[in-house]
């Protein structure tokens, strides 16, 4: 049975672009250029946007967001695919080549998900759970090859079910950084992976389970989204050793109001994130905006809390501030609470907030500029980007 037999309003809408605006209109009103549209050829919609923007450790940096979006079947019935690659240099020996991809099958028969990363560049820890001051912290330079692919089958309309392979192998890894004498292991007092010398390698199986109503990963409306990782690094495929964890995400989109005119959406998201057993090197343990997705915690510094246990909830609001959908802003707030050094407690409640403004980019794809201002006690931060963070 098809897909299409089973949708409903809420998913799987065609796109109805329909008296819509983007800077796409702008640039071909002001250049005078005429679109080319070929009857019955698959499109590509891209979006691109250079900009300056602080990277994990400090320092500014040159980074080209790109995104292409593309339909391999009827859109009535196929989710849109999705690609994002987003390199940065900083010309000061810091880089990172990210790749991430979600390509749906004509029917949505498969979805194919890849998280391909190369970086180089210096990035502070706190060490474990919540009660360190912003000044405690450590400076740990490193080296970071990630290949994550996972093929997930279609079972029931809207549920998905498939297996994965992990890699996460860091090396390099040092703390002489600006005459720092402390060694990762002194610092964190967390035995896996953070030995001076030694480089740390994690491969894995992952069983995942996904439940997604959504359209559109660059612009969810409405919709639900829910996802369930079981990873199991293995001795016989390499891993430094053998450790397992769990990873819980569920998010909601919900529409509010008319939205014939002016779009209006509340968005909510919550993880959990935890190891299960013993092994898990320490660059690997569940850190705060280091989810798959790496956009939680907007107003908190990337890896600003960390545990064997980390949970996670934010909230945003979501509304166009012009008819044509070209300009719009959102408010959001979130918060996390890290495991304390060898429990699982819960000890503190982590807290951050912002608002920001959406420029619509390309409306085929809804993809946005976004524009964010976060911030949280003892730090504040500007993150720009394409797409939604959630």
């Amino acid at each position: 049975m098809l897909l299409a037999q089973t949708v409903t309003d809420t998913a799987n809408m065609d796109i109805d672009t329909t008296g819509q605006r983007d800077l796409i209109d702008i640039g071909r009103k002001l250049f005078k250029i005429k679109p080319r549209r070929k009857p019955g050829k698959k499109e590509v919609y891209f979006s691109i946007l250079p900009l300056s923007t602080s990277v994990p450790g400090g320092s500014k940096a040159i980074v080209t967001s790109t995104t292409a979006g593309f339909y391999l079947g009827n859109r009535k019935t196929t989710y849109l695919s999705t690609v994002t690659f987003a390199p940065y240099l900083n010309f000061k020996g810091r880089y990172g080549l990210p790749v991430h991809s979600s390509v749906w099958t004509p029917d949505n028969t498969y979805n194919i998900q890849g998280d391909i990363r190369f970086l180089v560049y210096p990035q502070n820890t706190w060490g474990l759970g919540g009660k360190n001051s912003e000044d405690e912290r450590l400076l740990v330079n490193f080296d970071y090859i990630r290949f994550y692919q996972t093929v997930l089958k279609r079972i029931q309309p809207f549920f998905y079910v498939g297996v994965g392979y992990n890699m996460d192998y860091y090396f390099n890894i040092n703390t002489n950084v600006n005459g720092q004498t402390t060694s990762l292991k002194d610092f964190t007092q967390y035995p896996y992976g953070t030995t001076a010398g030694e480089n740390s390698f994690s491969s894995g199986l992952t069983l995942n389970a996904v439940y997604d109503t959504r359209q559109n990963l660059f612009n969810p409306f409405p919709g639900i989204f829910a996802n369930v990782i079981y990873r199991h690094n293995a001795g016989f495929l390499g891993s430094d050793n053998n450790s397992q964890s769990l990873y819980l995400d569920f998010r909601k989109y919900i529409a509010v109001g008319d939205n014939s005119v002016y779009k209006s959406v509340f968005a909510f998201w919550t993880y959990y994130w935890t190891t299960i057993s013993k092994g898990t090197p320490y660059l690997n343990l569940p850190g705060i905006g280091n989810d798959p997705y790496q956009r939680s915690g907007r107003g908190i510094e990337q890896n600003r809390y960390r545990g064997n246990s980390l949970i996670y909830f934010e909230a945003e609001y979501r509304r166009d501030i012009t008819a044509n959908g070209l300009f719009g802003f959102v408010l959001f707030a979130n918060f996390n609470s890290a495991s304390e050094l060898n429990t699982r407690h819960f000890t503190y409640v982590n807290p951050a907030a912002g608002g920001g403004l959406r420029v619509k980019f390309n409306k085929r794809s809804a993809t946005n500029i976004a524009i964010d201002y976060g911030f949280s006690k003892g730090y504040n931060g500007l993150i720009v980007g394409l797409g939604e963070a959630f």
